[in-house]
């Protein structure tokens, strides 16, 4: 599945389990449409994604306490749209 939105915020999650990145989509938290999410394990394949502006992710979307979500695994996961 691909998902497109404008980021709207990003946190990590220093002292949580697995050092996740959050980055909501179109609403800043907690009203996100969208969260991407990065596992600290996965960071570095990943790579530098923008602070602001549009963003498409590709993966498997699944459901986090209400909010739907895609995990980004590497720097084939997500794009900046033209």
């Amino acid at each position: 599945m691909k998902v497109c939105g404008t980021i709207t915020g990003e946190h990590t999650a220093a002292n949580g389990r697995g050092t996740p990145t959050f980055i909501n989509l179109d609403r800043p938290y907690p009203n996100q449409v969208f969260t991407l999410l990065i596992w600290g394990d996965d960071r570095g394949k990943v790579g530098t994604v923008p602070e602001s502006g549009g963003i498409c992710a590709t993966g498997v979307i699944t459901e986090y306490r209400g909010s739907p979500e895609i995990v980004l695994r590497d720097e084939h996961s997500w794009y900046v749209p033209k």
